[in-house]
């Protein structure tokens, strides 16, 4: 037991050792100072006279040594008159100098913030290492020397029987008042060597009341326990006296330490936490009268080490009083950290924000802990919504004192912000989350536009962030997950269409925003525009594709309404995009969604010759919902002719020569689909298989449609002077003449063969005619070219 109380002993001493030399610099410049403001006492003292007898000086007593007249030239009446009276009155002159008009006036004086001082070294601030060592780092080992070698007689005399128990006891007090009895003889001339001893005296006081009580049971635990709160108030007077907070340390240390020295292994959680919140009580009107923040930091420290073991071994019927300890222990270290600073309108540093942020974290952990072992996780959202109230009225008391420091402001919006932002996952479940969030983010990002205050905005566009990964998880559980949900009134689609309305509202709120820049980073109000169309889209996309695979499965009917649904959306959009400022996008950003859309397409419409295929030979469902493809088809060809209108209306010369090549071959390959499917549909019958109809279909039907397709390329290209498309059409005729007789020519029926021959002849002759006809533009055309 003496080995454990010698090891704490040096562990208090090693406190003492490790405190920072800041405190010592100090008081080693203030006696230097004193020491040149008593030489210059001195020097005063001397060099006065000790018979001096002070006199008042008055005009008409002072005798004045003849100075003789100097010679001037004759002045006028104006000037004489103005000499007598500044001769009357001398001690008006003096008191009231006369001003020159041509005298310059002095410069103002300029007032310069002083830069600051660079944060010197340990060998700067110590370059004589021989005396740092001297006067700063050997007391402080001596000390423990001694501590320690009194601690080794104490216990060879005990192990001697020298002494008894109260001869023991009365040893180890009597050493530490002599140590603290010396300490206070030397105070003014040695402080720092001064509270060191106060310290060694102070551990040497602690221990032997332990070891009285433990090993000799000289006093029962209670009495114990008031020796030693006395001797921490006595601890905590002498370094207010002393003005040293490593006293104030050590008093903490021993405080803290006084009930596990006096502790019988037997739980008493009241007393304890009530001990804890006394003492703290104590340090928070030390605080709030010191700038100790080394005792702030130590205190929080070694409480939230003492309260995290007793957290652990609490019992469900001790869970509450826990809790509102925990509550009460926050509430105070908060102001403990801020109280000084509040006072003096001091700035706060980056020790007050660590120990603020890390008090606020651990009370959260803390609480959430012991909500979870009471079975109280429904109330897990309403602890952090109540802390978020909690720092929203600190940071409005805080802001009342129009004098505190701007940054524990931020800190404590930020802290508020967080909490709200963690409700909705703690309370809510599943889509809900995403609701609050998108919520959230807007009206945080509103009430930055009316405070000006720079964190909202961040966590808005943080928020909403946060918002996309939780609806990206909603979209997994409801429509990956879930079976049978209700057609459009289901949380997936209401969850995905608020997102995509939040999202809106807060790229409306940007555009309003003056500085569209968040600590110095741009932030893209288009990607939030972007973003809400595309959730928009995507609302009715996701329903569209569940509700028709879950009642249709092991299909692809849902192929026909989402080729339906996308060139619909697409085309609608388009249209009001030209009508609302708000949703329009530039013809880059129309060109490429309605190019991808085509494209999208007619991937699709590929794969649905196995659908119709389905379709007509199986009967698993009505043919009817084939209407959609034709319909669809409507929307496509609309979007055809937007997308040819933006290449004639911003393309050159070039890209438009390009854009008339792939757009006419894209639209005979959609007209060309499109024809065969209603083939299959109109001419399918029992006796008639689908491959035959498609085979017929592409040796006459294309042929046929071909040709029709190189007319009227060839009349667009002739009314409109387009001589690449001229050129087009000729192509295409060039294509079906060779396709029709290397390839298509056999096999074919004879009213297939007339009828093709027959449309391509005719048309060939039209063709022919219209050259003649408009032979006169095409030679101008053919000039402008060259």
């Amino acid at each position: 037991m003496e080995l454990v109380y010698l090891s704490l002993f040096v562990i208090i001493i090693y406190l003492l050792i490790s405190n920072k030399n800041f405190y010592n610099e100090k008081i080693n410049s203030l006696e230097a100072r004193l020491v040149d403001l008593q030489r210059l006492v001195k020097q005063n003292t001397l060099t006065k006279p000790t018979n001096q007898v002070t006199q008042v000086p008055t005009v008409t007593t002072k005798v004045e040594p003849p100075v003789p007249e100097p010679v001037v030239p004759p002045m006028s009446p104006v000037i004489v008159e103005k000499q007598k009276d500044v001769i009357a009155d001398p001690l008006e002159t003096i008191r009231r100098p006369v001003k020159h008009a041509d005298a310059p006036k002095p410069p103002r004086p300029v007032y310069q913030r002083p830069e600051p001082k660079p944060e010197l070294s340990f060998f700067e601030r110590y370059p004589d290492l021989e005396k740092f060592i001297g006067e700063n780092l050997i007391n402080k080992i001596g000390i423990a020397i001694l501590v320690l070698a009194i601690g080794f007689f104490v216990k060879y005399a005990i192990d001697n029987n020298w002494v008894g128990p109260v001869g023991r006891v009365g040893i180890g007090v009597l050493c530490g008042g002599i140590l603290i009895a010396i300490a206070h003889r030397m105070r003014n001339s040695y402080r720092a060597f001064s509270s060191v001893l106060v310290g060694g005296g102070l551990a040497v006081l602690y221990f032997t009341i332990s070891l009285a009580y433990h090993q000799f049971h000289l006093f029962d635990q209670t009495v114990s326990f008031i020796i030693l709160i006395v001797i921490t108030c006595f601890a905590v007077v002498l370094s207010l006296l002393y003005d040293k907070q490593e006293l104030a340390v050590i008093a903490l240390v021993g405080g803290l330490a006084s009930p596990f020295m006096v502790s019988t292994g037997q739980a008493n959680y009241h007393a304890l936490f009530n001990y804890l919140v006394i003492l703290n009580t104590g340090l928070l009107v030390i605080a709030y009268n010191k700038s100790w923040r080394i005792l702030n930091a130590t205190a929080f420290g070694l409480t939230a080490i003492v309260f995290a073991a007793v957290l652990t071994s609490l019992s469900a019927p001790t869970y509450a009083t826990g809790f509102l300890y925990a509550s009460i222990l926050y509430l105070m270290f908060f102001g403990i950290n801020v109280a000084n600073n509040v006072k003096e309108n001091k700035k706060f540093v980056a020790a007050d924000f660590t120990i603020l942020i890390s008090n606020t974290a651990l009370y959260f952990a803390a609480g959430i802990y012991l909500l979870t072992v009471m079975h109280h996780e429904d109330l897990r959202g309403l602890f952090s919504a109540g802390l978020a109230i909690i720092n929203l009225v600190l940071s409005y008391l805080m802001f009342r004192n129009r004098k505190v420091d701007t940054n524990i402001l931020y800190l404590l919006i930020g802290i508020t912000l967080t909490f709200i932002s963690l409700t909705a996952p703690l309370q809510l479940n599943g889509n809900y989350i995403t609701l609050f969030w998108a919520a959230e983010s807007v009206l945080l990002y509103w009430l930055y536009l009316k405070s000006q205050i720079q964190l909202m905005k961040l966590t808005a566009l943080i928020v909403w962030g946060a918002m996309i990964v939780s609806l990206a998880m909603d979209w997994g559980q409801v429509y990956l997950v879930t079976n049978t949900i209700f057609i459009i009134a289901n949380k997936g689609f209401i969850t995905t269409m608020v997102a995509a309305v939040g999202s809106y509202l807060l790229y409306s709120l940007i555009k309003k925003d003056d500085d569209p820049k968040v600590y110095g980073f741009a932030i893209p109000a288009d990607l939030y525009k972007v973003s809400a169309l595309l959730l928009l889209f995507l609302s009715g996309f996701l329903e569209i594709n569940h509700q028709f695979l879950n009642h249709y499965p092991d299909t692809h009917i849902n192929l026909l309404y989402l080729m339906l649904y996308v060139t619909a959306f697409v085309c609608v959009f388009d249209m009001l995009s030209k009508k609302m400022e708000s949703i329009r996008l530039d013809w880059k950003q129309s060109a490429i969604i309605i190019a991808v859309t085509i494209v999208a397409y007619l991937i699709c419409l590929i794969t649905l010759f196995d659908l119709q295929y389905i379709i007509l030979t199986q009967h698993r469902f009505s043919p009817l919902h084939f209407w959609a493809n034709w319909f669809a088809a409507v929307f496509a060809g609309l979007l055809f002719y937007q997308l040819s209108k933006i290449a004639s209306e911003h393309f050159d010369e070039a890209q438009q020569n390009l854009a008339t090549w792939v757009l006419s071959a894209v639209i005979v390959l959609f007209l060309s689909l499109e024809l065969s499917l209603a083939s299959n549909i109109v001419f399918f019958s029992p006796v008639t298989s689908v491959e035959r109809i498609e085979t017929v279909f592409v040796k006459v039907g294309l042929p046929i449609l071909w040709g029709l397709l190189s007319f009227a390329l060839m009349f667009l290209g002739m009314r409109y002077k387009l001589r690449t498309m001229r050129i087009a059409s000729l192509t295409l005729f060039s294509v079906t003449l060779l396709k029709l007789f290397l390839f298509d020519i056999q096999g074919i029926p004879p009213a297939g063969k007339i009828a093709a021959f027959f449309c391509l002849g005719v048309l060939l002759l039209i063709v022919s005619f219209m050259y003649q006809k408009v032979k006169k533009i095409l030679v101008e055309d053919e000039s402008k070219d060259k």
